[in-house]
C-alpha cells in the first residue's frame, strides 16, 4: 500500500471556479433566472442540449425552449445524448452547435447532458481555439455534474474517460424543483444516493478543505431526511428543493474542481459504461461496502471524519471509531434498501470473472488492497 495522504490540510487555498457566475434556486426560478444569466453572460442564442426521453416524454425542455423563444434567444435543440455520454453524441452535439449559430449551451437533464455539454465545449475549443464557450446547466437529477470542471464520456471501446479544464464548469446553474417532477422515481432517488456518495467520500478525500467537509455533513443529513420524504410523496416540492440544495452542498464548486474520486466513485466508473449500470445505481451498489472497507483501511483522521457523520445524524456511537464507521455503512445500506434501490451485479449481467479487472481499473493510484475490493464485489451478487 502507498503512503496515506492526509485528507484535510490546515493550510491551502480556496476559490470559486473560473466560470461560475451564479446559482439560482427555488421552485419556478427558471422563468426569471434563465434570462438573468443570459444577460449576465452577454449571450444572444442558445443551443439546448438534452436527452431523448426528457425531450420526447415530458414538457420540461419545451418550457425552457419557450423561455428562450420569448427572449428571442433560441437557436435549436440537440436531444441525442444517451446514458453515460457516448462520444458519438458529443461529436454530433459539437456539429449541431456550429450549425445552429448559437453562442451558449443550455443543458437540461441529468449528468449525461451536462457532461456532454462540457465535452462539446472542450472539443470545440480544441478545434476552433479562442475562449471557451459557456454553459448554463438546468439539472433535473441529483448527480451534481453541474459543479465540476471535469467532463466524463464513454469512448468507442465503452470505457469511461474524462477531459478537464478550469473553464468547463457551467457559468450558471438553475435549481428549479418544479422541473424535477417528471424525473422517473428510480433515477431521482438513485442520483440522490450518488449525491450521498459525493458527500460521504469527500469526508476522506485527499486535501479536501475543512469548510467543505462540514457542508458535506449538512448534505448527508438532508439526503437521509428528504430522500425518504420524496419517495413517500413524489409531488413534495419542498423536499425536492431541499434535495437539490443538498446535492449542491455534496460537491460544492471550487477552482480546484473535482480532480480525484473515492473508491466508490472509481468503481462506478469502472462498472457504469462497460456494463450499462446507471450512475446512481453504481453508488447504490458500492457506497455502503466501500465505507465498510474504510473501517479497516482508512487513516485515523479519515475514520474520525466518517464517524462524525453519526453525530450529525443523531445516532449513538458504538464506542469505537471502527464500529462507528461500520455503523455508517449499515445506515447507508438501509437507506438504499428503504428507497427500493437495492440491486445486484448479476442484475446487470456483470460476469464474476471480470471482477479482478474491474477492481484493477478502479484502484489505479489508490491505497486499497485489490483482494479486499474483489472480495466485497463478490458480495454484490444475489444469493443463490
Amino acid at each position: 500500500m502507498s503512503e496515506q495522504i492526509p485528507s484535510t490540510e490546515l493550510s491551502g487555498y480556496y476559490a470559486w471556479t473560473h466560470t461560475l457566475q451564479g446559482v439560482y434556486y427555488g421552485p419556478g426560478s427558471v422563468s426569471t433566472a434563465l434570462p438573468k444569466l443570459l444577460d449576465t453572460l452577454g449571450a444572444s442564442k442558445a443551443l439546448v442540449v438534452t436527452g431523448n426521453s426528457l425531450y420526447t416524454k415530458t414538457d420540461v425542455v419545451k418550457k425552457v425552449e419557450g423561455i428562450l423563444r420569448d427572449q428571442n434567444r433560441y437557436a435549436a435543440t440537440f436531444y441525442n445524448i444517451g446514458g453515460h455520454t457516448p462520444i458519438s453524441g458529443v461529436r454530433a452535439g459539437a456539429d449541431a452547435f456550429k450549425e445552429s449559430g448559437a453562442d451558449i449551451i443550455v443543458s437540461v437533464g441529468g449528468g449525461s447532458p451536462i457532461d456532454a455539454s462540457k465535452a462539446i465545449i472542450f472539443f470545440l475549443q480544441e478545434q476552433l481555439g479562442g475562449e471557451f464557450l459557456r454553459q448554463i446547466a438546468i439539472p433535473t437529477t441529483l448527480s451534481a455534474a453541474e459543479y465540476t470542471v471535469i467532463a466524463g464520456y464513454t469512448d468507442e471501446a465503452s470505457q469511461k474517460t474524462t477531459v478537464s479544464s478550469p473553464y468547463l464548469a457551467p457559468s450558471g446553474v438553475i435549481l428549479d424543483a418544479e422541473l424535477t417532477l417528471a424525473t422517473p422515481e428510480t433515477l431521482w432517488l438513485s442520483t440522490g444516493i450518488r449525491a450521498l456518495d459525493h458527500a460521504v467520500e469527500n469526508l476522506c478525500q485527499p486535501f479536501e478543505i475543512p469548510p467543505l467537509k462540514h457542508l458535506c455533513y449538512g448534505a448527508i443529513v438532508d439526503l437521509f431526511n428528504y430522500l425518504p420524504q420524496s419517495k413517500a410523496d413524489p409531488n413534495d416540492i419542498h423536499a425536492r428543493q431541499k434535495l437539490q440544495v443538498a446535492s449542491w452542498m455534496s460537491l460544492w464548486p471550487s477552482r480546484q474542481g473535482y480532480s480525484d474520486v473515492g473508491l466508490s466513485h472509481a468503481l462506478g466508473r469502472s462498472l457504469g459504461a462497460t456494463y450499462s449500470v446507471p450512475h446512481g445505481i453504481t453508488s447504490c451498489l458500492t457506497l455502503a461496502p466501500t465505507i465498510n472497507l474504510k473501517a479497516k483501511v482508512a487513516s485515523e483522521e479519515d475514520k474520525q471524519w466518517l464517524a462524525g457523520a453519526l453525530h450529525q445524524l443523531k445516532q449513538t456511537s458504538t464506542g469505537s471509531l471502527e464500529g462507528d464507521v461500520v455503523k455508517l455503512s449499515v445506515l447507508i445500506e438501509e437507506l438504499v434498501s428503504n428507497l427500493g434501490l437495492k440491486t445486484s451485479l448479476d442484475r446487470y449481467d456483470v460476469p464474476r470473472e471480470d471482477l479482478p479487472t474491474i477492481a484493477e481499473r478502479a484502484l489505479r493510484g489508490r491505497n486499497e488492497n485489490h483482494r479486499d475490493v474483489v472480495a466485497f464485489l463478490e458480495t454484490l451478487y444475489s444469493s443463490p
